[in-house]
C-alpha cells in the first residue's frame, strides 16, 4: 500500500541519508544514534517504505571485481518522437542488461544509457547485435568512462 503526499520532517531526513549510506544499520543502532527508542524509528523506517519514499534496498557490487569494469555513455537520437516510439524504444533498451541507466534527454540526442561491459570488444557486440537492432534510431555516440571521480546512488537530502 502506497502512502500518499507523506511529509518528511528533519528526523526522517537523518533516517534516509544513514540508510543511504548503510542500509544493513540495525533499528537499535539507528535509535541510538538519533537518541530515540527503537519503536519510533522502526515505525518511521516503514512508513517511509509504505509511503514509496524508501523503494528498495541494494547490494552496490565492485564492477571491477565481477569482471565488468568498462563503463560507456551512448547518446541516441531517433528519427521520430511519437510517444508510441518513444515506448517502444524505451521498452526495448530496458531489457538490455548492459544498460543500466536509461535517461531521456532534452538537448543534442534524445537519450542517455549507462552502459557496463567487460571491455571494448564486448561493447561492439552491444552496438552491433543489440542496439543497432532496434527501429527509429537516427543515430548514436559512445563515450567511454577514463576516470569515475564520483560515483554515488545517493539522494541528495
Amino acid at each position: 500500500m502506497i502512502v500518499p503526499d507523506i511529509k518528511l520532517d528533519a528526523i526522517d531526513l537523518v533516517i534516509l541519508r544513514r540508510l543511504q549510506t548503510d542500509a544493513f544499520i540495525t533499528h537499535k543502532e539507528m535509535a541510538a544514534e538519533l537518541g530515540m527508542t527503537v519503536t519510533p524509528v522502526y515505525e518511521r523506517i516503514r512508513r517511509l517504505e509504505r509511503s514509496g519514499v524508501i523503494k528498495g534496498y541494494a547490494a552496490l557490487v565492485d564492477r571491477e571485481k565481477v569482471g565488468k569494469p568498462q563503463v560507456a555513455i551512448c547518446s541516441v537520437s531517433l528519427k521520430e518522437h511519437a510517444l508510441p516510439l518513444l515506448l517502444k524504444f524505451q521498452d526495448a533498451v530496458s531489457t538490455f542488461p548492459e544498460v543500466t541507466e536509461i535517461l531521456h534527454i532534452a538537448g543534442n540526442y534524445d537519450y542517455l544509457l549507462k552502459v557496463i561491459v567487460a571491455d571494448i570488444n564486448e561493447y561492439q557486440q552491444f552496438i552491433v547485435h543489440k542496439l543497432a537492432t532496434l527501429d527509429n534510431i537516427s543515430h548514436a555516440q559512445s563515450s567511454f568512462v577514463l576516470t569515475e571521480v564520483k560515483n554515488s546512488v545517493a539522494t541528495p537530502l
